[in-house]
C-alpha cells in the first residue's frame, strides 16, 4: 500500500529552492558551473519529530488567553495574542533568525529535566517600557546595544507573568514550574542549546492599536520535551476550568460597583405604646445620643464610630471594625 507521507514546510522549501537553481542555472551569472548547495534527502531530513503538535498547539492557544492581562499594566490595554504553528530547527538556524540584541530569559523545567527561554526584541521592550510611564504605543528606534536599568525591571515584570501564564497553561498536560536561571542581552553569549541542537520554536504575534503587531518567542529544546511525545501528539483535552484573567477583573469591577445602603444609629430610645398612640406632628420626643454610635451596611453593624463634622457637616469618625457575627 502506499505511503500517504505529506511533504513537511522544510521539504517544500529544499524543493522550491532547487527549482530556484535550475533556472539561475540556464543564465550566465554563475560562474565555472559553480553552485553552493546543501545536500537534503526526502524522508531523512525531516524534522516534524513531534507529529502535529496538537497537544502544544492547545497550550499556545491556551497561553495566549492569559498572556493578555500580562501586558495590561504596561500597554494600559489587553492586546490580542496569536500563536503561530511551533517550527523544529536547529539552534544555529534559530539565531540567524534573530539579531544579537534582544532579551533572552532561561528558566530550568525541573519536571522535564531541560529548559526554556523566552526571547522578546528590544523594541517590543522599548515600547512596553515608554507606554509603562505615560509615553505613546509607538515603535522606539534602537541603537542601543544593552537596556537600561528601567527596561530591565520591565523585562523582569513581562517574563515572570509570562512564565506564569505559560506554568498555567501546561498544568492540563502536566504540572510544571519555571525556575529562573539567569538572563542575557546578547543571543551570541546564550548557553542554552549547542548550535546543532534541535529547538522547538513557539512564536508569538501581540496586535497592537495603530502601529505594527510586535512579537516574542519561547523557545524549548527538543530534547526536554521529547520524553512527553506521545502527550504533544495526542488532541488534549481540559479536565480542568481555565482560569480566565479577564472574566475575574470584570466581575470584581462589577461587584464593586453594587450599591449599599450605610447608616448610623445615632439613639435608639423607648417610649410606652400608649405615649406612641399620642404622638403627632410638632411634638418633641427627648432622645439620649448614643455615646458611640454604629455604622450599620444593609442594617448589619460593620463599625463602631464618634459623632463629629467634616467640611461643614456632620459626620462619623469610624473607630473599631466590629467582629462578623452569622446572620
Amino acid at each position: 500500500m502506499a505511503g500517504t507521507h505529506k511533504l513537511s514546510s522544510n521539504e517544500l522549501a529544499e524543493l522550491v529552492g532547487g527549482l530556484m537553481d535550475l533556472d539561475a542555472g540556464d543564465g550566465d551569472e554563475l560562474k565555472d558551473g559553480e553552485i553552493s548547495y546543501k545536500p537534503y534527502k526526502f524522508g531523512e531530513n525531516n524534522l516534524s519529530l513531534m507529529g502535529d503538535y496538537y497537544g502544544l498547539r492547545m497550550i499556545n492557544e491556551r497561553f495566549c488567553r492569559l498572556a493578555r492581562s500580562v501586558f495590561l499594566p504596561m500597554l494600559r490595554l489587553q492586546p490580542r495574542i496569536s500563536s503561530f504553528p511551533p517550527e523544529i530547527k536547529t539552534f544555529a538556524d534559530y539565531t540567524d533568525e534573530v539579531e544579537n540584541f534582544v532579551s533572552l530569559t532561561t528558566s530550568r523545567i525541573e519536571a522535564l529535566r531541560g529548559s526554556q527561554m523566552l526571547v522578546i526584541p528590544p523594541d517590543f521592550i522599548s515600547m512596553l517600557t515608554n507606554s509603562y510611564y505615560g509615553g505613546e504605543i509607538a515603535v522606539q528606534p534602537i541603537t542601543r546595544t544593552e537596556f537600561t536599568g528601567t527596561e530591565q525591571r520591565v523585562i523582569e515584570l513581562v517574563s515572570d507573568g509570562l512564565n506564569t501564564a505559560l506554568a498555567h497553561s501546561w498544568r492540563d498536560l502536566m504540572p510544571i514550574n519555571f525556575e529562573l536561571q539567569n538572563r542575557e542581552e546578547n543571543l551570541s553569549f546564550a548557553s542554552f542549546a549547542d548550535a546543532e541542537d534541535m529547538v522547538i520554536n513557539c512564536s508569538f504575534m501581540v496586535q497592537l492599536p495603530d502601529t505594527d503587531p510586535a512579537n516574542f518567542d519561547v523557545i524549548y529544546p527538543l530534547q526536554t520535551l521529547k520524553p512527553i511525545a506521545m502527550q504533544l501528539r495526542s488532541r488534549m483535552h481540559s479536565d480542568l476550568m481555565e482560569e480566565d484573567l479577564t472574566w475575574r477583573e470584570k466581575l470584581e469591577q462589577a461587584v464593586l460597583q453594587v450599591p449599599l445602603d450605610i447608616t448610623a444609629v445615632l439613639a435608639e430610645p423607648q417610649m410606652p405604646l400608649g405615649r406612641v398612640s399620642q404622638v403627632a406632628a410638632g411634638d418633641v420626643v427627648p432622645v439620649a445620643m448614643t455615646p458611640a454610635p454604629k455604622l450599620l451596611v444593609e442594617g448589619r453593624p460593620l463599625f463602631d464610630a464618634d459623632l463629629g463634622e467634616a467640611s461643614g457637616k456632620s459626620a462619623l469618625n469610624l473607630t473599631r471594625r466590629l467582629a462578623e457575627t452569622s446572620s
